[in-house]
């Protein structure tokens, strides 16, 4: 039989679902039985124990007398098994008494799954064996492509199901890092703000939170962090530094203080090659509009007046968190004036890239900050986002894109 046409043979007979890759094999091997092109009369499946070195009977079928069920072979009496973790397949002659008198007087053995180490030796999880009156080597090929073809949907069915959890559980930080951010848009006295997060992957490595706090909330911190790297682990960094922030504000520490001890944990819980960059500030209803902040090695963000083309970059006043434990951070601080507007941002706005592998970079920013920024902070927001979108659209890199506008209003 044409060994092509015989593997497609066995993938459409596995197109089906099954609950099990038992099941799976189960059902394959009765329907080859019926495949008149193999001259197959009977077949059964063994599974290895590797505890106990033996093939446990794990199904049969066909027209030869029934072996009992659970019946073992132990791979001492078969040293040709020792060959088919490198052959595949193998045939010979039966020297097993019990299975000599169910009729069984040759037999062929072809490896099926992964293969597992026993005293040195590598075997096949399940055996296959086909019972036929042509047990030559046209048969030994045919065995090997049939069992070639189950090892490949064994391993399918296997990075589907793992494929499934891990989504499931993709799914899941998802939604618990949905309920962590907060709401969109937040007032504070006079002071309006809009932050939106877009990850890069289903879970994304940037925070950026509101946390009013204060005797009288009376003083309102914003933050916006990006942990290294990206995905799951970036996701689990940032939902610490996030909780971590939180129980920090409850106790009222002043930011230099804060930001040393978010360095400090950041350094002790992850490893050595895990940081966070972090903005964060502060507001009260100071009637000078005070904004205080301290800037752990974070993109600058953007502070412009209202009558005024210049952009104020708000420039780091510490590292990032995490290499150096022992680290100091200073603290800056701004004023805010009515209709004076604050761009905070992580890198993957500026360093999102076209086909040309050309960054949108800062200066793009600024220009639709400047040309926006009489609008209110969620259009801004939006207006700066359509543009990086547009500029990136099939590009080859993206990371995640985390941005909040804060206006004080006029």
């Amino acid at each position: 039989m044409d060994q092509r046409k015989l593997y497609k043979t066995i993938e459409n007979l596995a197109s089906q679902r099954f609950g099990s890759e038992k099941e799976m094999l189960e059902y394959i091997l009765k329907q080859i039985i019926e495949l008149e092109s193999i001259h197959v009369t009977g077949g059964r499946l063994w599974q290895f124990n590797p505890v106990t070195g033996d093939y446990q009977l794990m199904f049969q079928t066909g027209n030869l007398e029934k072996i009992n069920s659970g019946f073992k072979i132990n791979i001492t009496e078969y040293p040709l098994f020792d060959l088919i973790a490198k052959e595949r397949t193998i045939l010979d002659n039966e020297t097993n008494a019990t299975l000599r008198e169910k009729g069984i007087f040759k037999y062929s053995a072809s490896g099926v799954g992964s293969k597992i180490k026993f005293n040195g030796k590598l075997y096949y999880e399940y055996l296959l064996a086909l019972n036929s009156e042509e047990l030559g080597e046209e048969f030994r090929l045919t065995l090997s492509i049939i069992a070639t073809a189950l090892t490949s949907l064994i391993k399918q069915m296997r990075y589907s199901q793992r494929a499934s959890v891990m989504k499931a559980d993709l799914n899941k930080a998802r939604e618990i890092q949905k309920g962590i951010l907060p709401e969109h848009e937040y007032r504070f006295h006079n002071y309006k703000m809009f932050g939106i997060s877009d990850p890069a992957e289903i879970v994304g490595g940037d925070l950026f939170d509101y946390i009013e706090f204060g005797s009288e909330d009376d003083r309102l911190a914003v933050a916006l962090g990006d942990a290294a790297s990206k995905g799951l682990s970036a996701a689990a960094e940032a939902m610490y530094v996030s909780g971590a922030l939180r129980m920090a504000c409850s106790f009222e520490i002043k930011i230099a203080p804060l930001m040393k001890r978010m360095n400090s944990l950041v350094n002790r819980i992850f490893k050595d090659e895990k940081f966070a960059s972090l903005f964060y500030g502060e507001f009260t209803t100071d009637k000078s509009g005070l904004f205080l902040y301290a800037n752990a090695g974070h993109n600058p963000p953007m502070f412009v007046k209202k009558n005024s083309n210049e952009i104020v970059r708000l420039l780091s006043t510490g590292p990032v968190l995490g290499p150096s434990p022992n680290a100091n951070f200073n603290i800056d601080s701004i004023n805010f004036s009515a209709g004076d507007v604050l761009l905070i941002y992580s890198d993957g706005v500026t360093d999102a890239a076209n086909t040309e592998f050309e960054s949108f970079g800062e200066e793009r920013l600024q220009k639709v900050l400047l040309n926006n920024r009489h609008r209110s902070p969620k259009e801004i927001t939006y207006a700066i986002m359509d543009e990086v979108i547009k500029f990136s659209v099939n590009g080859e890199y993206s990371d995640d894109k985390t941005l909040v506008v804060v206006k004080k209003e006029e």
